[in-house]
């Protein structure tokens, strides 16, 4: 019989393996599948097919379906064990949803034993710089914040009978020497500016191989309902990062500039990340999921100094 430590059941060996659904399949669903294709069966969904044949060729099973398509989500229902949904909102708008159409298609048949999902650290919203826990209250400032709130609260309806275990991750900024974009090199050699001292904010990191692997851990450590920040144990401001980083790759410091500057020169964008200010306390991940970092710096990672 299924139970909580067992939840397959007696079921015959081919059908005892966990089957993963990883929807999202980019950089991080790629190393979660990494981690899990010699002990579960993986799925990906994508919307290309182009992409299908590439997927099988790393022994994924790859599910054609559009989370903006919410009919094309139904074959979805029944066939994990286990999800893990690291796909985006959409990039306008306060809601997700992408979220919505995943659960409810999920809610069709029988539920998945557990669902992982990535949100964001930006859903605290400006702390002014002090520590923080799961147990801070969120207060998303921006619109992309908002709409990770509305996607956590549509994965805690699915959660809220306790089956499936739902954990909700709360990821600050992925990087990783091979990642794209994983590293802060081409903002140096382009001279993007940093706030002086006085007006700077802290930032928080997790590289993305401790973050798959937290992922991994958390579908089978998690508890139900649960929040969780994946952070490292980093401690320091957006500019003495990057003048550290420069440093390290013999490039030149980036300019200092004042907030008032850096509303003229700096996108939108850049700006929503330099008017929040926290950092981030990780213990859950440490003391539940019982994650040691490989990188428990950022400074670590970009040296690929392992613990």
């Amino acid at each position: 019989m299924p139970s909580i430590q067992s939840p397959l059941g007696a079921l015959p060996a081919r059908f005892r393996r966990p089957r993963v659904l990883i929807v999202g399949y980019g950089d991080v669903g790629a190393r979660v599948a990494g981690l899990l294709r010699s002990s579960s069966r993986v799925f990906a969904l994508t919307r290309s097919s182009n992409k299908l044949t590439a997927l099988q060729g790393q022994g994924i099973t790859a599910l054609q379906g559009d989370l903006d398509a919410p009919d094309t989500l139904r074959r979805l229902a029944g066939i994990a064990t286990h999800v893990v949904h690291m796909a985006p909102p959409p990039l306008e708008g306060h809601a997700d949803p992408r979220t919505r159409a995943l659960v409810l298609a999920l809610r069709l048949r029988s539920l998945p034993c557990a669902m992982v999902y990535g949100s964001t650290t930006g859903v605290y919203g400006d702390c002014d710089g002090a520590w923080i826990d799961e147990a801070r209250r969120l207060n998303p400032h921006t619109a992309r914040a908002q709409r990770r709130v509305d996607a956590q609260d549509w994965v805690n309806f699915l959660g809220k009978s306790g089956f499936p275990r739902t954990q909700v991750l709360r990821i600050p900024g992925i990087y990783a020497m091979d990642r794209e974009g994983g590293t802060p090199r081409e903002r140096l050699l382009r001279a993007t500016p940093v706030l002086h001292a006085s007006q700077d904010v802290y930032t928080n990191h997790i590289h993305a191989d401790d973050l798959a692997r937290a992922t991994v851990l958390a579908m089978w450590r998690g508890q139900p309902l649960r929040a969780m920040n994946v952070c490292d144990q980093s401690d320091m401001k957006m500019g003495d990062y990057m003048d550290s980083v420069a440093a390290m790759w013999g490039l030149a410091k980036p300019p200092r500039i004042t907030r008032e500057e850096a509303q003229t020169q700096l996108s939108p964008m850049v700006m929503s990340f330099l008017n929040e200010s926290r950092r981030i306390r990780a213990d859950r991940m440490t003391q539940e999921l019982r994650l040691r970092l490989k990188y428990p710096t950022v400074m670590d990672g970009l040296k690929g100094k392992t613990s």
